[in-house]
């Protein structure tokens, strides 16, 4: 549609989203802890994800197949960060702790003050 300057441009958004989908990958192996790795995965494979879409509704240049794209991209950002948060949460929840290095764990504060006031069961 755009012609050669669409494909460059494109082209540069599939590199780009290929290296913040590596970056993601890379956060997945090398991270401590799970609340770490699931926010590399979220953030940044969110990101790369919604690059290559764009790129593909750029390249492919029919209106159909880029407002699927664009639709997809869409949501991507809308449901990766709640399911991340939810994960994270169930995560806590179940008793995977936080990394020693971490600075400042809020959630616990909340859970011992639930459970003082009796709003957590079993625990």
């Amino acid at each position: 549609m755009m012609g050669e300057f669409g494909d460059y441009l494109a082209g540069l958004l599939i590199v780009v989203g290929a290296l913040f989908a590596l970056t993601a990958s890379i956060g997945l192996l090398r991270l401590p802890d799970v609340f770490t790795r699931m926010h590399a995965a979220s953030k940044a494979g969110t990101l790369g994800s919604c690059l290559m879409l764009v790129a593909l509704a750029l390249h492919i240049g029919e209106f159909a197949t880029g407002v699927r794209a664009l639709a997809g991209a869409g949501f991507f950002v809308l449901t990766a960060p709640i399911a991340a948060h939810l994960l994270a949460k169930a995560s806590y929840s179940a008793g995977y702790r936080m990394w020693e290095g971490s600075v400042r764990d809020e959630l616990a504060q909340n859970v011992v003050s639930s459970k003082k006031n009796g709003q957590i069961q079993g625990g």
